[in-house]
């Protein structure tokens, strides 16, 4: 699988706001950090953007719509089949571009309870805005030495594809951040996900 972005990500520069122009004005703003955080012209140690997840009511029904409507190529699957009883998940994809369209299945633990509170309160919407860094543990500790909500420390995830260190951050409004290395893995998305062979 090829990098999603055709650009590095560039985060911080001297005197600016952590991100404004880059993953959009919620994301890594200067109050999710701090203005402490800005004056030393340092730049979030991120790579690409990696994906844009949305939770949705119909994942296949939006993942068909986005398909025809944009022409990005279903390259991923992830649910009950694939050992996933909460949700169902599609991953999208063109040159530049990774969409993820999760729905809920069933609530059984926190997962579930996780999505089944985001579609209440806020309904269809961006979850999660993946960033792929060469170093999660360093761009972890970096964020939440700066402030950012801890909302899971480093960890590996491994299927037969190789392995893949995530974390996660959270940052004001209720998006949140996956910090993603995948060095060590050629799989189609994440452990748990399998290509796409359908429409």
């Amino acid at each position: 699988m090829t990098d999603t972005a055709a650009e590095p990500l560039r985060l911080a520069v001297p005197g600016a706001a952590f991100g404004d122009a880059v993953l959009g004005s919620s994301a890594f703003g200067a109050a999710a950090f701090g203005d402490a955080a800005f004056g030393d012209g340092e730049v979030f140690p991120a790579g690409r953007a990696d994906a844009v997840v949305f939770v949705v009511g119909d994942a296949e029904r939006a993942a068909r719509r986005y398909r025809a409507a944009l022409g990005l190529r279903c390259v991923a699957y992830a649910g009950p089949e694939t050992g996933e009883p909460e949700t169902v998940s599609y991953v999208l994809a063109a040159p530049g571009t990774r969409i993820v369209l999760t729905s809920l299945v069933q609530v059984i633990g926190p997962r579930g309870r996780e999505l089944a509170g985001f579609l209440a309160r806020h309904g269809d919407g961006v979850l999660d805005l993946a960033v792929g860094v060469p170093d999660v543990h360093y761009a972890y500790d970096y964020a939440v030495d700066r402030g950012a909500l801890s909302l899971a420390e480093p960890y590996e995830a491994r299927d037969a594809f190789g392995t893949v260190v995530l974390a996660t951050i959270g940052v004001p409004g209720g998006t949140r951040h996956t910090l993603v290395d995948r060095a060590g893995y050629a799989g189609p998305y994440l452990p748990g996900y399998v290509p796409f062979e359908g429409w």
